[in-house]
Parts: C-alpha cells; structure tokens; sequence
C-alpha cells in the first residue's frame, strides 16, 4: 500500500470515526467485515485489516453492500499517489471453504450464553448485568445433566441458588424458555454488537426457522 501511515474513515450516510478515546475501545467500535468463501457460504467476522489484506493479495471474489470502511495507506514513491482502498461489509474471498468446516456449533461460554438469553433470568424473566448471572443447568450435573447448550440457561444469583441442585419441576420453578443451540448464523448475530444493515440483511436471509422462544 505503499508507504506511510495508515488512516481510516467511516463512509455512508452520517458515518464518522468513533471519538478519540483509548485505542482498543476506539478500534472495537470499528466495523467489521462479514466473511464469505467463493460460494457464499457464512465463515466468520473479519478484522478490517485482515480484509484489507485480502483486498491487496487480490483475493476477493465478490462483495456486497455500500463500501464501509476508507482505508488511506501510504505514498506510492514512483506515481505520488496515495493508496486507497474502499472495504465493503461483505467480502467474499477466492477460497472455497470445506462442507465438513461450515456452520460449526458456537463454543458454550457465559458471555455466548447471555447473549443468547438476552441477559435474561429464564426463571424469573428479570433482565441483569453479565456480572449477576450465572450458568444454571436445566437438568443438575449432580444429576446427571451434561454441559450442553440444550441443558443450560441464564440465571440470576438468587434463582440458581434457590433451585439448587434441583429439576425446574422439583423446585416449582418453571422455565420461561426452551434452552437450545445457537446456529452459527445466530452465533454470529449475537456475538457483534454493531452490526451493519447490509451485514444484518444478509444475515437474517440464513437465519434457521423456529417458533418464538419465550411463552
């Protein structure tokens, strides 16, 4: 890209870059860029400088969507020119991804748990920060319950510690919600907290049906 430093601009309609601020936070409210293989299939969330990467190797194979992201790298010594590259917010590269490594299970920790639950008690339906929630299994392990997202929720400190090593039916304790397993698709949605609209289109298209969850 030349030489130089590189500088990024946000572009769209009423874009702009996040306020200064410590780097991390500032660089966390970037977007990021959804990956495709050459067929389209969903991969993964992209760092924008891993898609620029992919844009200087010349190894994108399409994109969607109105460009997101201006990055200005540096000078070009022979031309004077200063290199340009406009990221779009889906980018599909020249791989082709195998079918046995698509649509993984999402790895089942707290923070993909209450994201999936919505920060919410499945027991007494009130809404909690992440540090007053706690993994409860459905069915005890003390029972025989195995660590598995069909057999976890969220529950706040005092619903977990009152159901105890209780069933739900034991502890007259109904569940507000069916415990199930995240697609990947859904995975990717919950785990992004500033997605784009193109990227939020194209993610719904493939989203699994199901009934709604709460009752």
């Amino acid at each position: 890209m030349g030489t130089g430093p590189t500088h990024l601009s946000l572009v769209g309609s009423g874009s702009s870059l996040p306020p200064a601020g410590p780097a991390s936070a500032r660089e966390s409210r970037l977007p990021r860029v959804l990956s495709l293989d050459a067929h389209g299939r969903i991969l993964d969330w992209m760092h924008w400088q891993d898609a620029v990467c992919l844009y200087v190797r010349g190894a994108v194979a399409w994109t969607l969507g109105d460009p997101c992201l201006t990055v200005h790298g540096g000078t070009n010594r022979a031309s004077g020119q200063q290199s340009i590259i406009e990221l779009h917010p889906i980018v599909a590269g020249r791989s082709h991804a195998r079918s046995q490594g698509l649509s993984p299970s999402p790895a089942l920790t707290n923070t993909a748990l209450f994201a999936r639950d919505a920060n919410l008690c499945l027991y007494c339906g009130r809404e909690y920060g992440r540090h007053s929630l706690t993994r409860d299994h459905v069915i005890p392990v003390s029972r025989g319950g195995r660590d598995i997202w069909e057999n976890v929720v969220c529950a706040c400190f005092h619903c977990n510690s009152r159901k105890g090593g209780r069933t739900p039916q034991q502890a007259g304790m109904p569940l507000l919600a069916v415990p199930y397993r995240p697609s990947w698709v859904e995975h990717l949605i919950l785990s992004n907290r500033h997605i784009l609209a193109d990227q939020m289109a194209f993610l719904k298209h493939h989203l699994p049906k199901r009934p709604p969850r709460l009752c």
